[in-house]
């Protein structure tokens, strides 16, 4: 089983930074509204938790040249 690298710094309220062994992003948003997430490698998340066991995400890449 392979390790893996993973730690979440909050920078300030409802803004943390994300950093594995290959990228970091950087995450906006809380709770009770969208969470925005873009990443060193040119992929975007926008995520929400809708009420009960739902959920809803759209990711977008794009190409690194």
């Amino acid at each position: 089983m392979p390790l893996t690298f993973r730690k979440s710094f909050r920078i300030l309220p409802g803004v943390r930074l994300n950093v594995n062994r290959h990228s970091w992003s950087l995450t906006t948003g809380g709770h009770r509204g969208p969470r925005r997430t873009q990443s060193s490698t040119g992929r975007r998340t926008i995520s929400m938790d809708l009420p009960g066991p739902f959920g809803w995400r759209r990711t977008r890449s794009t190409r690194r040249r």
